[in-house]
């Protein structure tokens, strides 16, 4: 039976103006007393309770969503597309960027490798961070960087400068935009704990989520559209001129909470899940170690920790294949024939069906599929490895519609597994922030090796077709392979749901008790 929490105005603007109440929860003055009597309503279904609260029990702390909370989302997918495009800018336009700035492959493999690297060392200090000086201090940081590291790196393209002296601006622009991507990206299940309910925080974390993978698919098709690459990167430096302002738009968190957990002690005690100090580290750490208390919040059994680390490995995987790939498109594909034009476009197939994808399943997962995270991802990983598993044979001369077909497959896949992982790890450790940074930290740790693997793979000039990618296709299905074995130890017991749905079913159980007792006194 689903137990549901709704108050009269989740979505005003206004506050509550409630008469005070006593321990009891008796309001003070008999006439709003009485008032709020006739207006609570109980309405009982088959499978499903919905009450208006109370008002002798929730004056002292209402609880309801505001519209403002669609503003921060909006502020948090543009942040998030912006800085993800300078990962993948330079991935089809590889070969003509080493040829006009004399770099060779591999230095510009590390313009895209260099932002995974920055990331794994910079999302760590980020919860502690975001609890020291909350998330619009430390967003508007980020936004500071991002103009820092456009202008930084449209510097490096002036003809007048060496190639060693454009090569280390423009790296030290992708540094500092490595440094401001994660800023965005990991206080995403955060954010929708703080500010959305149970039935739309799956829909929001998702939505937010994929941000990311858009940015990096919108990167690799407009890199080779925008010119020259010197051209494109000062298109890069506009576009995160920009965005950057749109940072002020994200606030910490709302005045009051969207999420009621309300544990009774004599109606007297009430306490917020939405309005909950954020877990630290050191509590994850403990929770996988098995040294966390067992009544601590963020107490993790052995099956969850098993969970959770085989969700590290497979998130980081198919993160850092995505990632790779977008690095080496033009790589792979230009020694059988196909252009940087080409290699873009395939990213704009990944994006749009992802996209299509996404807001299809995304309603599903919040009202449908809501207890069968686990199970989708089982469902879905098989296509993603037969999808990157085919790429060994796929890519060829004149393949070019196959080629489309699997970078739908890839992008249906991927993009509707992503938010779902990430919401995933929250209800296995309770803990969104730390399990957020930890999975992205994942997912660019294994980019960076794949790069750097699949870039010693790559054939010599000798070879038929000189320097193709074969062997590094053949390590990149392997491995996804590999990985999407896991998937199917994975059991995922979904435990926040559970825990607030629970806190949410004693809230009911209370205000129907205390509404009783009033009327009985009253008679």
């Amino acid at each position: 039976m689903t137990l549901e929490v709704a108050a009269n105005d989740t979505e005003a603007s206004s506050s509550h103006d409630s008469p005070p109440v006593d321990a009891r929860g008796r309001s003070n003055s008999t006439e709003s007393s009485s008032t709020s009597n006739k207006a609570s309503v109980i309405d009982i279904k088959e499978d499903s309770i919905e009450t208006n609260v109370f008002e002798p029990y929730v004056a002292t702390q209402p609880y309801r969503m505001y519209k403002k909370r669609w503003v921060g989302v909006v502020a948090i997918v543009m942040l998030n597309i912006v800085t993800a495009m300078p990962l993948a800018w330079f991935g089809p336009i590889a070969n003509n960027t080493a040829d006009e700035f004399g770099f060779t492959l591999d230095e510009v493999n590390w313009l895209g490798n260099s932002c995974g690297v920055v990331y794994i060392v910079f999302s760590f200090p980020l919860p502690l961070l975001y609890a020291k000086y909350g998330i619009r201090k430390v967003g508007l940081a980020g936004a500071v960087l991002m103009l820092i590291s456009a202008w930084i790196r449209y510097v490096g393209t002036i003809s007048s400068l060496s190639n060693r002296s454009s090569y280390g601006l423009m790296l030290i622009g992708q540094i500092l935009v490595g440094i401001a991507t994660p800023i965005y990206q990991v206080l995403v299940p955060s954010y929708s704990e703080k500010w959305f309910d149970l039935k739309s925080r799956t829909t929001a974390t998702m939505i937010m989520s994929l941000s990311n993978p858009i940015g990096n698919a919108i990167g690799q098709l407009i890199s080779p559209l925008a010119g020259t690459p010197r051209q494109s990167v000062l298109v890069l430096a506009i576009i995160f001129t920009a965005v950057a302002p749109v940072a002020l738009f994200v606030q910490s968190a709302p005045p009051t909470p969207p999420n009621r957990a309300m544990r009774a002690d004599m109606f007297d005690h009430v306490a917020y899940t939405g309005a909950q100090k954020n877990p630290t580290y050191m509590s994850l750490g403990r929770a996988m170690l098995g040294r966390e208390q067992p009544d601590a919040p963020t107490y993790m059994t052995f099956r969850q920790r098993v969970d959770f680390a085989i969700m590290i490995l497979d998130f980081g995987v198919l993160v850092g294949t995505v990632n790779s790939f977008s690095l080496l498109s033009n790589q792979d594909l230009a020694p059988y024939g196909y252009s940087s034009v080409t290699a873009g476009l395939m990213g704009a197939t990944l994006l749009l069906v992802g996209l299509v994808s996404a807001a299809i399943t995304s309603p599903l997962f919040d009202r449908v599929f809501t207890y069968y995270l686990a199970r989708t991802c089982k469902a879905f990983i098989p296509f993603l490895a037969a999808a990157w598993l085919s790429l060994i044979w796929a890519v060829r001369p004149n393949n070019t519609g196959a080629l489309y077909a699997i970078m739908a497959i890839i992008g249906g896949s991927s993009l509707t597994l992503l938010p779902v992982a990430i919401e995933l790890a929250c209800e296995l450790t309770r803990n969104a922030m730390a399990s957020s940074a930890i999975l992205w930290c994942s997912g660019n740790v294994f980019g960076v090796m794949m790069v750097l693997v699949e870039g010693a793979l790559r054939a010599g000039p000798d070879a038929s077709p000189p320097l193709n990618m074969k062997r590094a296709l053949i390590f990149q299905g392997s491995i996804v392979c590999v990985a999407a074995a896991f998937a199917f130890l994975l059991q995922g017991k979904q435990t926040r749901r559970e825990n607030d749905e629970r806190e949410m079913a004693a809230a009911l159980d209370a205000a129907v008790a205390g509404e009783s007792r009033i009327r009985t006194s009253d008679v």
